[in-house]
């Protein structure tokens, strides 16, 4: 058993423990160099297989754990359960090659409460030599050792009528029926998204549903087929220029935003390569914007679960052209990030439970106002 000396401080200079499970020293000894050189997470200690994962869970409680899928004898995937029963507030970060396969693993863990999943270069020299990797492993794990979001002041560019203390204030619902609803999700969100469009039920059949998952690519791809195998409605990654039909949900496509446009009089999909929007791509601030854009009040906006603010900025657009937007509760997100920044930011009409959330829009769509 491997293990390291403990952390110096307590409160919330605390560094942030952390387990490494993963079969490669190489790998092992990167992960727990970037860390150490961050001076924000202290590696407690490292696994090479499931069993030692487990057993570190255990022993250490860490506030976040980096999880391999491949492994001798019990994989990631098996002992993902194990680690949170061992230790349920340990957020995991999967960390593996996206073969096809590890791609719908991942997923499937993702839904059992692993928090999010980072895509490793495909060679060791290409993970030590990417910047960009190393930078979105540290963010992912920052975030997810965030495990509870604190209310604070929104980034300095989003320019809304913000107030960071004091009682919550909801703008009201509209009356128009809505016939486009935009999903924006993140950190615990294939869940959440799945709970709320199957508690829609039929209700989708006269909607236009358009969902923003970050998610890396090939996960978008799994995410719609799981999706629609769940609920029995067709969901898949739209094409760009795709002429979008009423009772289809549509996924944005990892790494690439997902807009709106509207061409010879008919809304289709726009999809591009454009820059990350606050780190995102896809973007919720970009589906939000474009239907503010093209849809006005026709468009629903709904800000599940999930870490940071997109969604906060096309939650504001929604708004200013009559639109209705709905945020998850904090009790019933995994990160009450995104739709905290809605709520506080004092965009959205409603804060609901997610058991209630697909009750509440297929009211909406009858044209049921509580």
């Amino acid at each position: 058993m491997t293990s390291f000396p403990s952390a110096g401080g307590s409160g919330a200079h605390r560094h942030k423990t952390v387990v490494i499970a993963d079969d490669s020293v190489v790998v092992r000894g990167l992960f727990a160099r970037w860390l150490g050189e961050s001076g924000q997470f202290h590696v407690v200690a490292v696994a090479g297989d499931g069993e030692t994962a487990v057993a570190h869970a255990g022993r250490f409680k860490p506030d976040v754990m980096v999880l391999d899928l491949d492994m001798p004898g019990v994989d990631g995937a098996a002992a993902l359960p194990q680690i949170l029963k061992e230790s349920p507030k340990t957020g995991v970060l999967l960390a593996t090659t996206l073969t096809e396969r590890n791609t719908r693993i991942a997923l499937e863990c993702i839904t059992k409460g692993a928090m999010d999943v980072l895509s490793k270069p495909d060679s060791r020299s290409g993970m030590t030599l990417s910047l960009d990797f190393r930078s979105e492993f540290l963010l992912k794990l920052g975030n997810i050792a965030q495990t509870q979001t604190k209310p604070g002041a929104l980034p300095p560019e989003l320019d809304l009528d913000y107030t960071p203390t004091g009682p919550i204030s909801l703008r009201p619902l509209v009356s128009v029926m809505p016939r486009y609803l935009v999903i924006g999700a993140s950190t615990g969100g294939p869940r959440a998204v799945a709970k709320v469009l199957f508690d829609i039920g039929e209700g989708l059949q006269d909607l236009t549903t358009l969902v923003v998952q970050h998610m890396p690519p090939l996960f978008t791809a799994s995410f719609a087929e799981q999706v629609a195998n769940y609920i029995g409605v067709p969901a898949r990654e739209p094409f760009d220029g795709e002429r979008l039909a009423r009772g289809t949900i549509y996924v944005a496509p990892g790494g690439r935003h997902l807009g709106i446009d509207r061409k010879l009089g008919h809304i289709v999909a726009s999809i591009s390569d454009a820059p990350p929007v606050r780190f995102c791509r896809p973007a919720v601030d970009v589906l939000f914007a474009d239907a503010a854009r093209h849809l006005g009040a026709a468009a629903l906006g709904l800000v599940l679960t999930g870490m940071g603010s997109d969604g906060t900025e096309g939650a504001a657009a929604l708004r200013r052209v009559g639109a209705a937007v709905i945020a998850q509760d904090e009790q019933t997100s995994t990160i009450w990030g995104m739709p905290g920044s809605v709520v506080r930011a004092r965009q959205a009409s409603a804060v609901i439970p997610l058991d209630d959330i697909g009750l509440a829009i297929r009211n909406l769509v009858r044209g049921v106002h509580a």
